[in-house]
């Protein structure tokens, strides 16, 4: 009995000095901040595709090379492109041979104007003189109009020709310069068959082995900076407002636990991603640590705003968000900056305002 008198007792005066637990407020430097998630990744990191299917002859290089812009990468065996270029060189020669060769059909048609316009001028002749011989009373108006008639189809054949003959060159030149065109691209597509590198940098990944299918719609590389690295975060949409560029940032990597890096926000991205209501923002460090990899993970701090000699007071002792337990009763108080423990204080209570902890 003696002993449970004994733990009653203690657990009374230890429930009074936990509800009398009282601090005052402290002035401090506060750190307003926003946090997220990271992930580093090179700069500039690009996903190669090719422009032709195919299949993989060699990869040229091997994950972690340092490659050259221009650099070849892959080389792929597809025969498509070099069957399309047989095909219009053969297309080409024979638009040439259309519009420059000598059994062209501009040819065919220069010699039936020629044979038109010495209809034309026969008929021409002949129609003249019946009108003059008409003019003069001779002969019948049969003839006359037999002659007019013929004058007439021979110069309206005699034009129908030469506007065959403008439209055709037109079309032969057009048709030409065509061939001339898909043979060119067809020979840049031939040429492609080495996949190359867009950038100096490095090989992280070679999706692809020697033999397997490719098609233009799959990934075959991963190629990125080899040196210049960026930080990529994702900010809560409730908080991307208060993020600008060049703001500092705070980052702890898990894989070097302990040490913590600084860096400036470079880039915000406009697009929300509706999956998870982020928005994606990037930094780049002050002093990057000595040895990188895409994908690292961590954590950051964007600060937002800072203040000195800020009067604060731990966030545990707020009651319904706003107000604090006093010796005068409950006091509702107008609130600053706040960082993950501490709020400030911008009225409502003093330094000298003793304010105790309550159970939640």
């Amino acid at each position: 009995m003696k002993l449970i008198f004994f733990i009653v007792i203690l657990f009374f005066f230890l429930s009074c000095a936990k509800e009398q637990e009282k601090i005052l407020p402290l002035e401090q430097e506060l750190i307003e901040s926003v946090y997220s998630s990271v992930i580093i990744q090179p700069d500039s990191l690009y996903q190669v595709y090719s422009i032709v299917s195919g299949i993989i002859d060699k990869n040229l290089v091997e994950e972690g090379d340092l490659v050259l812009k221009q650099q070849a990468l892959i080389q792929i065996i597809n025969n498509t492109p070099k069957l399309n270029t047989a095909n219009t060189r053969l297309a080409l020669s024979l638009a040439k041979d259309n519009y420059q060769g000598s059994a062209t059909i501009l040819k065919s048609i220069q010699d039936e104007i020629a044979s038109a316009t010495l209809s034309f001028k026969n008929d021409s002749i002949n129609f003249q003189r019946q009108k003059n011989l008409w003019n003069q009373k001779i002969g019948s108006k049969v003839e006359f109009d037999t002659k007019q008639l013929k004058y007439q189809l021979s110069k309206n054949n005699l034009q129908l020709l030469k506007g065959k003959y403008h439209q055709t060159k037109n079309q032969l030149i057009t048709a030409l310069k065509q061939a001339e065109n898909n043979f060119q691209t067809s020979l840049i597509n031939t040429k492609d068959f080495t996949v190359k590198s867009k950038i100096k940098g490095k090989v992280y990944e070679l999706k692809k082995e020697p033999g397997e299918l490719v098609t233009i719609q799959e990934p075959i590389a991963l190629v990125g900076s080899a040196t210049r690295f960026v930080i990529e975060m994702l900010v809560d949409e409730v908080d991307i407002v208060q993020i600008s560029k060049q703001l500092e940032v705070v980052i702890n990597l898990d894989a070097y636990k302990g040490v913590v890096f600084t860096g400036k926000v470079s880039k915000i991205y406009p697009k929300k991603d509706e999956r998870n209501q982020t928005f994606k923002v990037e930094a780049v460090f002050n002093a990057a640590p000595r040895k990188l990899y895409p994908g690292l993970s961590g954590e950051a701090n964007i600060i937002i705003a800072k203040k000195k000699n800020a009067l604060t007071i731990p966030k545990e002792y707020l009651i319904e968000n706003n107000k604090v337990k006093t010796d005068n009763g409950l006091v509702t108080l107008n609130l600053g900056l706040q960082s993950l423990e501490y709020v400030e204080v911008l009225s409502g209570i003093t330094k000298d305002t003793y304010i105790y902890k309550t159970e939640k």
